[in-house]
């Protein structure tokens, strides 16, 4: 079940003074978060929220109505959305599970879209949105907002400008604790305000609990737990400052839930993965202790032959090896989420497709993710073909797509 549809008509550059109508898809907490951003930008309207829950969407409606002096129509179903022919563009910050398919349909439906990370919930649902976006040409935003931000475009420069030498080694850490879950509610009855059959959507049927509605990063049906949560994020400026454009040689990994013994997540609280590239090794370690090197809790080091670059949420730094080269430290400054919203909001009206953070790109970032988690649950180390999308492994390859529960499709 979907709402493909032939493709549109060639959408045409819109005026400067045209007004962007925008629908927003999941509207608890990020997706809430990305149209607030959206909305500080001019010739922007809000004019429709969607939710499977009907007591977030009274909410969030009455927010949108105080905020922006509008009351926006209330949907409890996407496919509705996209029927409405004066709607622009779609903010999809639903769970991992339904970014795919949503996003395939809103471009089948003519819809330019904003999409949370990580952008798929499998490596096979990311190549269907890059088909889906080539195949309509909508423009795209992927919700990894470094991208807008003045500061680390600064070290994207400084970086590929050569001054660090060689760089053989790119260090990630992220170390949150939110990751470890103690205690799993019991199943029950879902809440009367929740269409919990439409929560499930494509993901399989499984009785409800709180822990599995409110934590469900932790379950596989739904998010990749710490990996696919900030790794997009944090692989993104690995892969973005070292020019990657391809998926690893080979992946390495191993993990387990060993921070607590009474942790209850399906996902990991520990990892440590090794992305092996030409001349570089990207190594991706987090362990829920809420500590981490240089005093951040998460962060990256850049190893280069005359120094060694450190980043976080709020700085980077340059610390010299010897006297290679100077000292240097940039903090970060101005409201990335609101520039990244705005450049959304300028590829829409000049219909550029490259939009600061495209869906190839962050197709790209997810797949290292799911790649890391994958070898981390299979124990191999592997090697993935991206042009035939397979590991050429019967027991990795099952991990690629998840299948749909009927009656969804996926696109192709």
């Amino acid at each position: 079940m979907s709402n493909q549809q032939g493709s549109p008509k060639t959408q045409a550059a819109m005026g400067a003074n045209d007004v962007i109508n925008v629908a927003l898809i999941g509207c608890r907490s990020m997706g809430w978060a990305d149209l607030s951003s959206m909305m500080k930008n001019p010739g922007v309207a809000c004019v429709a929220l969607c939710d499977v829950d009907q007591e977030v969407l009274d909410r969030r409606t009455a927010d949108a109505e105080k905020n922006w002096g509008r009351r926006p129509i209330q949907y409890r179903d996407y496919r509705q959305v996209l029927e409405n022919k004066d709607i622009d563009a779609v903010i999809v910050g639903t769970p991992d599970h339904w970014h795919c398919l949503i996003m395939t349909d809103a471009c089948a439906a003519g819809k330019d879209v904003y999409v949370e990370k990580p952008v798929a919930n499998s490596i096979g649902e990311c190549d269907a949105m890059i088909a889906a976006q080539q195949r309509y040409q909508r423009v795209v935003q992927v919700g990894q907002q470094k991208h807008s931000a003045e500061h680390w475009k600064k070290l994207d420069e400084f970086i590929k400008s050569g001054q660090l030498g060689h760089i053989g080694r790119v260090s990630i850490w992220a170390n949150f604790t939110y990751v470890v879950m103690t205690s799993v509610t019991p199943d029950e009855e879902p809440p009367a305000t929740l269409d919990y059959d439409m929560w499930l959507g494509p993901a399989p049927q499984r009785p409800y609990s709180q822990s599995r509605n409110h934590s469900w990063r932790l379950f596989w049906d739904y998010g990749g737990g710490l990996m696919t949560d900030m790794g997009p994020h944090l692989l993104d400026q690995a892969l973005w400052h070292m020019d990657i454009k391809k998926v690893p040689n080979r992946v390495i990994a191993v993990g387990g839930n060993f921070v607590d013994a009474q942790n209850k997540a399906e996902t990991l609280d520990t990892l440590d993965v090794v992305f092996e590239l030409d001349g570089l090794n990207i190594e991706w370690s987090n362990t829920a202790t809420g500590q981490g090197p240089y005093g951040s809790v998460n962060g990256l080091e850049f190893k280069g032959e005359n120094g060694t670059i450190i980043t976080n949420y709020n700085y980077w730094e340059v610390i010299p090896n010897g006297n290679k080269m100077e000292p240097t430290k940039m903090m970060a400054w101005g409201d990335e989420h609101v520039a990244h919203t705005g450049n959304f909001l300028d590829c829409i009206r000049t219909r550029n497709m490259q939009t600061a953070c495209t869906i190839q790109h962050g197709a790209l970032c997810a797949k290292y993710a799911h790649m890391g988690n994958i070898a981390a649950r299979t124990g191999l180390v592997l090697s993935y073909d991206d042009a035939k999308h397979t590991f050429h492994n019967k027991q990795a390859d099952q991990f690629i797509t998840h299948a749909y529960r009927k009656p969804w499709k996926m696109f192709k």
